[in-house]
């Protein structure tokens, strides 16, 4: 048996211990659930700011995930314990925390659930996770079916309620609503936040469809000497019904069961955060039962087809095939769908996610962009954080200033228009919130370009104040003075792009192109180290990232976005792409620094004290490796681009599942670095799915590796199939037409031929194509 079977609509991990970390995740607008094979959960609803309903057993700093999430006895879990009455035998599924053998394990995550089937004796336990679309409620499914003699069993959900609040916490079992119902007060000092905190949903509940034989929520009593491995109040015969009083709960209900050979018993629970009674009692009637469980599996099923992607290929890897025609544009989907469960996104992910999610909703990214310009400043900048609702405030990250913000509007507003031609987006008149003044999105983009070009220093080099795209980048320019050699290159690329709009739409662009000259030739003046570009240079006047540096001596993006913006030349591009190769790449992709630093760097920031290989410092951090891979299919290095984006993807062999540690549902934000460095850790996954490596590989997909992109005329084909494999069929939906694509290279071909007997064809050009119709393309293309 594999250890990891992966299919289009099913990826199945079939061991508890291999891959420990292993997860899958579910959302809707009002929640998201990060479900480990084992057992463990973290999740977080929005009330409207992200909270928990599930905690730690401590008080704990406040965040979502961690990287390389780590899990502990007490990780908040979703448990249910199974004893056998006549024996004593004790397991709990999924595995934790009792961690006795099933004689089979199955995790399966599904694009619309995640589940787990259990084998032991003749007993198969059946346990299933849904969402609904609407409600921040998790829909538990489980089945026992007896396959074997008869069985005297008790089944116990215990889900732990962790340190719920340090002002007031409490836990009862409710017999009107068959619920262990917890409750608290969320902390706050300021007067003012109690009225802030008065309406947030302070209570917990575990609903069960069958009323138990008994109930504990008290965490120490259920425990006692045996530890959630094997709890005093499960060996009992029954458990002691009692009350939490100022001390954590846990929600655990006890149910007994007597199965003869061939019977089943199904069992059906709800999980999740309330206001009061009145709103529990509304989950029940609406979820709990087998009408609505099946009501939610068909609207949740619904709703993941909203972000089906606008690609399906049928490619010689098939491991990448699946990978890409439904994985990718589910993370992709996501992110535009949710923009990472915040109330303050910054900037530069929600414009990146919703360049994503111009190849899955176009007109959720349309509103995305005007969601940003009705919050531009007034003097053209954009904001550090975009606030999503009245009221919210700009957070953590967001409340350190950036200079990157407005280079991702052309870059959103290139994608958005190549794939809808929606050139009329640019006469829509934003108001901004800040000063009221209305203006149109071809005025407001114009105007945070030209704050792009006037934030320069003596040198025409970008400020970069306490960060650009590298957040932890912070003491760079601190003082004022220090520049960004990557944003400089960004923007010549940002204003590239630009003009290319504005010539597109009529308009003159002779400002925008004169500065994108600039700022190509500024770049290559001052940051050029004769095999690759600087990544800037600091406050005191030292510029880094260059040969003469020991450690952080080459950054992967100054040279991406070189390649991008045709700042590097012919001359140049050889040397970057070669340095990159003997510096940078490794195993299991590309890293973004390197050496990675092993101790703190005054004048470059905080990025230096993270541990060498992780995050920013080093790692393959997926993200910038994509901007690389994305450079590479635009300067035609198709080999070698997918050459990466195949390092990029876990598997599909069992050494590189064990090596990352993660199922190849998702494209992590990095895989851990410093292989030349540590190359014992290297490869490991963060397993953290919040990441802008999703959009910009999905376009890596579309426009580069099948090259069937859009432009204002028509849709362009012109892929980069990697020379080994010489065929492929894509499916592609674009602007309500349907174009069925067979791709094959040829030996004899000196060029692409592109035909199509329904529509016109010029060149690589297909137009005069009508919505609602299916076209027959075939490509041939040179071999490689």
């Amino acid at each position: 048996m594999s250890l990891i079977d992966f299919e289009t609509r099913l990826c199945r991990l079939n061991s508890p211990i291999a891959l420990p970390l292993a997860a899958g995740y579910l959302w809707n607008k009002r929640m998201m659930i990060h479900m480990n094979a084992r057992g463990y959960a973290t999740a977080q609803f929005m009330q409207p700011e992200p909270s928990k309903y599930a905690r730690a057993q401590i008080l704990e700093q406040k965040h979502f995930m961690l990287p390389e999430q780590g899990t502990y006895a007490h990780h908040p879990g979703r448990f249910f314990y199974l004893k056998d009455r006549d024996t004593g035998d004790l397991r709990s599924a999924p595995y934790e925390p009792a961690r006795s053998p099933w004689d089979r394990f199955a995790f399966e995550v599904k694009p619309d659930s995640i589940g787990w089937v259990l084998e032991q004796a003749g007993l198969r336990l059946e346990l299933d996770l849904l969402l609904p679309v609407d409600d921040a409620v998790e829909l538990w499914q489980l089945r026992l079916i007896n396959h074997g003699s008869p069985r005297r069993l008790s089944l116990y959900p215990a889900f732990p309620l962790g340190l719920m609040s340090w002002m007031s916490q409490s836990a009862a079992f409710d017999a009107g609503l068959n619920a262990i119902v917890g409750d608290c007060v969320t902390p706050y000092q300021k007067v003012a936040d109690y009225f802030k905190n008065k309406n947030l949903k302070d209570k917990v509940f575990l609903l069960s469809e069958q009323t138990p034989v008994a109930f504990e929520t008290r965490q120490r009593p259920f425990e006692g000497e045996g530890g959630l491995h094997r709890p005093d109040a499960i060996t009992a015969d029954r458990l002691s019904g009692g009350i939490a009083r100022y001390e954590n709960p846990i929600a655990a209900l006890q149910f007994d069961h007597d199965l003869a050979p061939g019977d089943t018993v199904t069992h059906r629970f709800l999980f999740g955060p309330a206001f009061n009674a009145a709103e529990i009692q509304r989950l029940k009637d609406t979820w709990l039962s087998a009408e609505g469980f099946e009501r939610a599996r068909t609207d949740y099923a619904a709703y993941m087809a909203q972000g089906r992607g606008s690609l399906n290929i049928d490619f010689g890897d098939e491991h990448l095939t699946t990978f890409v025609n439904t994985w990718l544009p589910r993370q992709v989907y996501y992110h535009g769908d949710t923009n990472r469960l915040t109330t303050d996104p910054q900037t530069r992910n929600f414009l990146q996610d919703a360049l994503g999610n111009v190849y899955v909703r176009p007109e959720a990214a349309r509103a995305t962009l005007l969601k940003a310009l009705s919050q531009q400043h007034a003097n053209g900048s954009m904001p550090d954080g975009i606030t999503l609702y009245d009221g919210a405030e700009l957070k953590y990250i967001n409340q350190v200033p950036h200079t990157d913000h407005c280079v991702w509007l052309p870059m959103l507003l290139e994608a958005y228009l190549d794939e809808t031609d929606d050139y009329a987006v640019l006469d829509a008149v934003v108001k901004d919130q800040e000063t009221g003044a209305e203006k149109t999105v071809r005025d407001r983009v114009s105007w945070a370009m030209q704050w792009l070009i006037e934030k320069v220093d003596h040198r025409g080099l970008s400020f970069i104040e306490q960060g650009d795209w590298n957040d932890p980048m912070n003491m760079v320019g601190w003082k004022g003075l220090g520049v960004s050699g990557w944003l400089t290159i960004a923007t010549a690329y940002g204003l590239k792009l630009w003009t290319q709009i504005l010539i597109r739409d009529g308009r003159d662009a002779t400002e925008f192109e004169a500065a994108a000259l600039q700022f190509r030739d500024t770049a290559n003046t001052h940051l050029w180290d004769g095999d690759w570009y600087g990544r800037g240079i600091t406050d005191d006047g030292v510029i880094f990232g260059v040969k003469a540096d020991g450690e952080g001596r080459i950054y992967l993006n100054p040279q991406s976005f070189a390649l991008m913006a045709g700042v590097a030349g012919d001359a140049k591009k050889p040397l970057m792409i070669k340095a990159i190769e003997e510096q940078l790449e490794t195993p299991y992709g590309v890293e973004m620094i390197a050496p990675a630093y092993t101790h703190m760097r005054e004048d470059v920031g905080r990025l230096t004290q993270k541990f060498p290989g992780v995050a920013e410092n080093g790692s393959v951090y997926n993200h910038a490796a994509a901007f690389y891979i994305y450079s590479l299919y635009q300067v035609g290095e198709g080999d070698k681009a997918f050459e990466l984006l195949r390092k990029m993807l876990v598997g599909p062999n069992d050494a590189d599942y064990l090596r990352r540690g993660q199922m190849p549902v998702f494209v992590p934000n990095y895989y851990r670095g410093a292989h030349r460095q540590f190359p014992d850790a290297s490869g490991r996954s963060s397993h953290l799915f919040n990441t802008g490596t999703a959009s910009w590989i999905y376009r890596s997909v579309i426009e580069g590796l099948f090259g069937v992109k859009g432009s204002r005329e028509g849709l362009r084909i012109t892929p980069q199939l990697p020379s080994q494999w010489p065929q492929a069929r894509v499916t592609r939906h674009f602007r309500g037409a349907v174009f069925d694509i067979d791709i094959r290279s040829d030996d004899a071909a000196t060029q692409t031929i592109v035909t199509c007997p329904e529509a016109t064809v010029d060149g690589d050009l297909i137009r005069g194509f009508e919505a609602g119709k299916t076209y027959k393309i075939e490509v041939v293309t040179p071999r490689r």
